[in-house]
């Protein structure tokens, strides 16, 4: 899959150093995925919660920080449209972030 943008996932880990090995073995896993539906993705992480909108809210470093993107299976796209603490997920809409 094609990720935009890893900049979000930099920015995020630079504030909470514990979180970037986790989020540097995510985005690796993710480039090197080939989803062609929402099924491909549970089959590799089976605690990702699917939101409207095409967005996928996955769980990082033990479900203390979660990951918001939005897919496009169609052109193997994925937009990071959140990184944050389990607090900060709370006070976002994942549907519409």
């Amino acid at each position: 899959m094609r990720i935009i943008s890893r900049k979000a996932l930099r920015v995020f880990w630079e504030e909470h150093p514990d979180a970037r090995q986790s989020l540097q073995a995510w985005y690796a896993d993710i480039k090197h995925a080939n989803w062609k539906s929402p099924s491909d993705i549970k089959k590799v992480y089976r605690n990702t919660s699917f939101v409207a909108n095409n967005r996928v809210v996955f769980n990082i470093k033990g479900n203390k920080y979660r990951v918001i993107v939005a897919v496009q299976y169609k052109y193997r796209l994925v937009f990071i449209r959140f990184a944050g603490t389990h607090q900060e997920y709370d006070q976002v809409d994942a549907a519409t972030v």
